[in-house]
């Protein structure tokens, strides 16, 4: 998710197109998130990793 956002987030920024950038930019943030919540040790999804 994160790679994912990461990519839309610079193809929103050379094409100048600003739902990609925002995508991209929410995509990113979400799966940060996720990993952290992951590595702490609480289940995400009942899941105990997420990745």
């Amino acid at each position: 998710m994160i790679t994912l956002g990461v990519i839309l987030l610079i193809i929103g920024l050379i094409a100048k197109i600003s739902i990609l950038t925002t995508i991209g930019a929410i995509l990113a943030v979400v799966g940060i998130v996720l990993v952290v919540l992951g590595r702490t040790g609480r289940k995400v999804g009942g899941r105990a990793h997420y990745f």
